[in-house]
């Protein structure tokens, strides 16, 4: 690899190297994971398999969905299921000296 002086470079050449190398760099990525999928598939057709499907069978999991446990007094259609940050309402109830359980279907 060529030494290069970055202190000569104009200010344009050096922005100019500095997308090359970001290029270079989203390239060689690209080919390191279509190597690293090759070997893969090559490995899952040694056993008999297509990598797809043991891509899909182990992958495919997704999070269930939360079943709601508290509803907005004043309007039925927003509800919380008691997961995660407290919905605004939840907050403006509880420091209104309300407990959860008022709010729970």
């Amino acid at each position: 690899m060529p030494d290069i002086d970055l202190n000569t470079l104009s200010l344009a050449e050096l922005k100019q190297l500095e997308k090359n190398v970001a290029k270079a760099i989203a390239s060689f990525e690209v080919r390191r994971k279509a190597e690293a999928r090759a070997a893969a598939e090559a490995v899952a057709k040694e056993h008999g398999f297509a990598l797809g499907d043991l891509v899909d069978a182990t992958s495919s999991r997704k999070s269930a969905s939360s079943v709601p446990k508290y509803r907005h007094p004043e309007n039925p259609e927003i509800t919380w299921s008691g997961r995660g940050r407290k919905p605004a309402w939840i907050v403006e109830g509880l420091d209104a000296a309300k407990s959860l359980e008022d709010f729970a279907i």
